[in-house]
């Protein structure tokens, strides 16, 4: 027996980072779409608003005496239909998030379509229709758009574009680099839904009960949350990367380490099972109506008891708390009495959710 390996015909299992070309983990939320942000967006773009790098972009107007937070997201599901939702009403609740997160009050989206020629017009239909129930149960109005289409074979159905902006209340700052030493983490409801509803139809998983996509709208939620302290200082709804990339992006604004307790997890028994199938952590899989917040300790069962109370976080639970310790990490104590890391991903655990 030789001691000398032979490395020739091995493959590494995370993409490599010094990559020429874009790869599919660039766009998962993780540390590749971190540095493609970082690295070549920043520099190209750099201002003071962008720097902040919030969900949405806070902008002052001096001028009438108000904030705006302003939002884009892009939308390429696939599928286009999936348990729970489709593209569509996940384009409205996905930029309605992205202005709640900074305490805002949506008011009005743009939408822009790129469909690919071939796409049946009855789903096309049906997408839209979505979208104008989602936008008037939401309270907010589509006010302008585009249209375009693209080759047969080059569009993979639909991709979806919303822009929005809302008002910030006077009073509420919100952002990732504001999370302080004895802040509590709340997390509103049972994490990894969307992620695993999209995958059960990939991957033809069939459970007991039907794992349905969590899409929701939570600036309702958050109103009420506000309603009891103004001071909530970052909130993320975790979708690409999950509760993971959420709370790694918060501890490097911040400079502060985040202690998670396993165990106060939730995460519903058909999802637990899923992801141990698939082999995936719940931290880093989707979600798409859910918020973590990050409040002054005093504050936590105030606002959970709020949070409670409303539709969208009756499960509202404290998984963690800011610490000193471990500056700009986040690490979980696990069942059996350990910590582990929980670092940003490199690679793409689950494409195309969103």
């Amino acid at each position: 027996m030789t001691n000398t390996l032979n490395f020739e015909g091995w493959v590494c299992p995370l993409p490599l980072r010094d990559q020429p070309n874009i790869i599919m983990g660039h766009g998962g939320g993780g540390k590749l779409s971190a540095e493609l942000v970082e690295h070549l967006f920043l520099p190209a773009f750099k201002n003071d608003t962008l720097d902040n790098l919030s969900d949405s972009a806070i902008i002052n107007l001096p001028n009438v005496g108000a904030r705006l937070a302003f939002s884009t997201d892009s939308y390429v599901v696939q599928p286009l239909f999936f348990p729970g939702g489709n593209i569509g009403e996940l384009a409205v609740h996905g930029t309605v998030n992205d202005i709640a997160m900074s305490g805002a009050q949506p008011l009005y989206l743009s939408t822009g379509f790129i469909i690919e020629e071939g796409m049946p017009l009855e789903q096309l239909g049906q997408i839209v229709e979505s979208m104008a129930v989602a936008a008037r149960q939401t309270g907010v109005t589509i006010v302008t758009g585009d249209t375009k289409v693209v080759d047969k074979g080059h569009g993979d159905g639909l991709y979806i574009n919303t822009a929005g902006f809302g008002l910030i209340p006077e009073g509420v700052t919100i952002g990732p680099h504001k999370a302080q030493l004895g802040d509590v983490v709340l997390v509103s409801g049972e994490i990894g839904v969307h992620g695993i509803a999209i995958m059960s139809v990939r991957e033809g998983l069939t459970f007991e009960t039907v794992i349905e996509s969590d899409t929701a709208p939570l600036h309702g939620l958050v109103a009420d949350m506000l309603a009891v302290s103004n001071q909530i200082h970052a909130l993320r709804d975790p979708t690409r990367g999950g509760v993971a990339s959420a709370l790694n992006e918060i501890a490097a604004a911040s400079q502060v380490g985040i202690v998670l307790d396993e165990r106060n997890l939730p995460i519903s028994p058909p999802v637990r099972a899923a992801c141990e199938i698939l082999g995936l952590d719940p931290l880093y899989v989707a979600n798409e109506g859910k918020l973590i917040a990050i409040v002054p300790a005093e504050m936590a069962e105030p606002i959970l008891e709020c949070m409670r109370q409303h539709p969208y976080g009756q499960q509202a639970t404290i998984i963690g708390q800011v610490t000193a310790d471990h500056s700009g990490l986040v690490v979980a104590k696990t069942g059996i009495g350990g910590t582990r890391i929980v670092d940003m991903q490199v690679g793409e655990q689950l494409p195309r959710i969103c």
